[in-house]
C-alpha cells in the first residue's frame, strides 16, 4: 500500500533528528527502524537534500554524506532545534486553525481544538483572542451542522438556479462541505433518487423529521478534486461561439473543448443565434449577409478573437437562459433545438416592446 503524503511528511520530520543521533548508520538498519523499504528511504534522503530554510541556497539546505551504504547528516539547517514561534507566526496559525474549525465538513473538531490550546499556551502571546467568522449564513450553517450530527432526515424548500424553480423535497444528509467560499449540503435526495449537492444559501426552509437519515448503501459522496460540479458525459453537448467578452465562461464552467476560431471562419449573428453555415443569410435584424463582408466597428472584417466552446449541460432550459444572459457576444452553433429556443425567446422579448 502506498503511504500518504502526510505519512511521508511525518517520517521526513523525524528523519533528521534520527540520523543526527546515529551518524554513519547503515541505510538498511535505518529503513528497518523506520518501517520502510531501503528504496523508499533512499527516495526520502534524496528529497531531504532539497529541503531547508527559506533562502534555499548554500548554507540553507540539509546536507548529508554517504560512505558506501552508510549515511551521515553533515548539516541540519537548524531542523534539530525545537520550534519557536514568533507572535506573528503563532497568530497566523491560530487564524488558520480557527478558519478550519469553522469550515463545514471538518470531521475531527476536537483535534483542532486541542491544537489551538497547545499553540496558544506555548506561544503565550499577549494579544486579544482571535475569532474567525466565515462569510455566509452563520445561523443556517450552525443549524444544519446540528441536524447532520443528529443524523435526522430533512424536509427542505430549495431554489434550483438551473431550472429557476423552488421545490419541496425530503433528503438524507450525508455531509456539509465548503468549496471555493460556498457552503454545500451533500445528501441523498429521495425525489431525484440520487446524491445531490445543495447550496446552503439556496435552502429557503428546512424541517428536521423524526425519522433517521438513511442514504442507501451505494450512496457515495462526490469527488471534489476537480470542483463541485462535473458534467455528466451522458448530458447533451452544447457548442457556443463566444467573443472576447465572454471567454470567462471557460474558466467558470467545465468545458470539453475550447478552440480558437481562425479569422477566415466566421458566422453571421442574429440575436445570439448562428445562421445556416452554408448559406450565411442575414436575419431580419440587418446583420451582415456574408461572413467576409461583416465589418468591425473600425470597418475591417474581424472575428474579435472568438472561440468555439463545447460543454455539457443537464438542462436545456438552463442553457437557453444562460445564452440569453450572455447577450450578442455568444452564438449557439449546436444543437439546433437550443438555437431555435434562444431565437424564439429573443423574438418574444422584442415583441413585448412593440
Amino acid at each position: 500500500m502506498t503511504a500518504s503524503a502526510g505519512d511521508r511528511l511525518a517520517r521526513l520530520l523525524n528523519l533528521v533528528p534520527y540520523l543526527l543521533g546515529r551518524p554513519g548508520i547503515r541505510i538498511a538498519e535505518a529503513a528497518g527502524d523506520l518501517g520502510v523499504s531501503e528504496d523508499q528511504l533512499r527516495d526520502d534522503l534524496e528529497l531531504l537534500w532539497v529541503c531547508g530554510v527559506p533562502g534555499y541556497g548554500p548554507g540553507d539546505l540539509i546536507d548529508m554524506s554517504f560512505d558506501g551504504d552508510r549515511v551521515t547528516v553533515t548539516y541540519d539547517a537548524g531542523i534539530n532545534r525545537p520550534l519557536r514561534l514568533t507572535p506573528d507566526e503563532a497568530t497566523a496559525l491560530v487564524v488558520a486553525l480557527r478558519t478550519l474549525q469553522e469550515t463545514p465538513g471538518v470531521a475531527d473538531r476536537e483535534a483542532i481544538e486541542r491544537a489551538l490550546h497547545k499553540i496558544e499556551d506555548a506561544a503565550a502571546v499577549d494579544a486579544p483572542p482571535v475569532a474567525v467568522r466565515l462569510p455566509g449564513d452563520d445561523d443556517r450553517l450552525s443549524t444544519l451542522r446540528g441536524m447532520v450530527s443528529r443524523g435526522k432526515a430533512l424536509r427542505i424548500s430549495y431554489y434550483s438556479a438551473a431550472r429557476d424553480v423552488t421545490s419541496e423535497r425530503v433528503i438524507d444528509p450525508m455531509r456539509l462541505l465548503s468549496v471555493s467560499g460556498r457552503s454545500y449540503l451533500e445528501a441523498w435526495c429521495r425525489q431525484a433518487q440520487g446524491v445531490r449537492m445543495f447550496r446552503v444559501d439556496r435552502i429557503d426552509s428546512l424541517v428536521e423529521l423524526d425519522e433517521s437519515a438513511s442514504p442507501p448503501p451505494g450512496a457515495v459522496g462526490a469527488d471534489l478534486t476537480e470542483g463541485v460540479f462535473q458534467p455528466d458525459p451522458r448530458s447533451p453537448l452544447v457548442t457556443l461561439r463566444v467573443g472576447r467578452g465572454s471567454r470567462w465562461i471557460t474558466e467558470y464552467y467545465p468545458c470539453e473543448t475550447v478552440v480558437e476560431v481562425p479569422g477566415s471562419e466566421r458566422l453571421a449573428r442574429s440575436g445570439g443565434v448562428a445562421t445556416n453555415d452554408s448559406e450565411r443569410l442575414a436575419r431580419s435584424d440587418g446583420v451582415a449577409t456574408n461572413d467576409s463582408e461583416r465589418p468591425s466597428r473600425s470597418g475591417v472584417a474581424t472575428n474579435d478573437g472568438e472561440w468555439l466552446v463545447s460543454l455539457r449541460v443537464n438542462d436545456m432550459d438552463w442553457a437557453r437562459r444562460f445564452v440569453l444572459g450572455l447577450g450578442p457576444d455568444v452564438v449557439v452553433v449546436e444543437p439546433e433545438e437550443l438555437a431555435e429556443a434562444v431565437r424564439v425567446s429573443a423574438q418574444n422579448a422584442l415583441d413585448n416592446y412593440s
